[in-house]
């Protein structure tokens, strides 16, 4: 988070904390991953624990590196995992469908909602379509959350170019999975850059015509899918990161602190990232007119530093 270690060097706290992703490195599924191909359930039991999940995909061409299908092509292979998630989720559903059966024969036709919930769902999975969290309705949404459908989660594409190729021969695979959720890289690059001295880096990647690491913008990929944004807390000496959901209100962003800091809100004094790195001190954002004090319907914004004021 490059904003956290600019806030550091302005407001010089004894302790940084940054918010946290935590990423599961899992090896490759494959094809007939469904019926057990592979690490097979063994995969799809840890995937399904997962918010979301990225799609490293190959997208470049190295006779010194074989390829399972014998040549590369990322939308195929793209292709190939969904449909295993689908194959997956279709044979999840259809066995929740049978228990739920069982116990559905002592209610009566117009109290079987979950049974004709789950059916819907196997319907539009045997078809091929995703479900979103957002069209569930309210009845549904807590039996929709425990079925955990693989089809249904975000999905960020990886795609892994050459050392000469990151952000070029990948354009096309880009636009047509989506620039919203695919991202072209280079691993071997990152790894080089990985290795250098901060110093080195930022000549590096210059030459390189690169605007960041692509580490950097993979998380923030990330964050932006997963609808969350960061705000900043600096309070006895420690600086810290929070990422919230898209919407959250001051109250509530309190409480992710601690419950009674939420309870007891008063009110929130709010500077932005911006105008405290334009202006230095808290003191000379008030001065120019830029920290607000805000109350309990107060919605977060991306980047904002906060005070909470609260009852204890």
């Amino acid at each position: 988070d490059t904003r956290l270690a600019r806030l550091a060097g302005i407001l010089e706290p004894k302790e940084v904390i940054p918010a946290h992703i935590t990423y599961v490195d899992i090896a490759g599924l494959v094809e007939g991953a469904s019926r057990g191909e592979g690490l097979g359930n063994k995969f799809l039991h840890h995937v399904r624990e997962a918010t979301i999940l990225a799609h490293v995909l190959r997208c470049f061409e190295d006779p010194d590196v074989s390829h399972v299908f014998g040549g590369v092509d990322p939308e195929r292979d793209a292709g190939i995992v969904e449909t295993e998630l689908f194959l997956s989720d279709l044979e999840r559903i259809t066995s929740w469908i049978s228990k739920e059966k069982v116990k559905s024969k002592a209610l009566k036709k117009g109290e079987r909602g979950d049974l004709d919930f789950l059916e819907f769902v196997r319907e539009k999975i045997a078809a091929g379509e995703k479900i979103e969290r957002e069209s569930v309705s309210a009845r549904n949404i807590e039996l929709f959350d425990r079925l955990q459908l693989l089809s249904s989660k975000p999905v960020i594409y990886v795609l892994n170019s050459a050392e000469d190729e990151a952000g070029n021969t990948c354009d096309e695979v880009v636009a047509s999975l989506g620039e919203e959720r695919a991202i072209a890289i280079s691993a071997r690059i990152e790894r080089e850059l990985s290795e250098l001295p901060d110093e080195d880096r930022a000549e590096f990647m210059k030459e390189m015509g690169l605007s960041g690491e692509a580490r950097d913008r993979f998380v923030k990929k990330c964050h932006a899918l997963l609808g969350m944004i960061m705000y900043y807390t600096s309070a006895h000496g420690k600086l810290q990161a929070w990422s919230i959901p898209d919407g959250t209100k001051a109250p509530a962003a309190a409480g992710m602190i601690h419950t009674d800091m939420e309870k007891g809100f008063i009110r929130a004094k709010v500077m932005s990232y911006e105008a405290l790195v334009e202006y230095g001190t808290e003191t000379e954002v008030q001065h120019h007119g830029h920290l607000r004090t805000e109350g309990h319907e107060y919605v977060i914004r991306d980047g904002d530093v906060i005070e909470f004021m609260f009852n204890r």
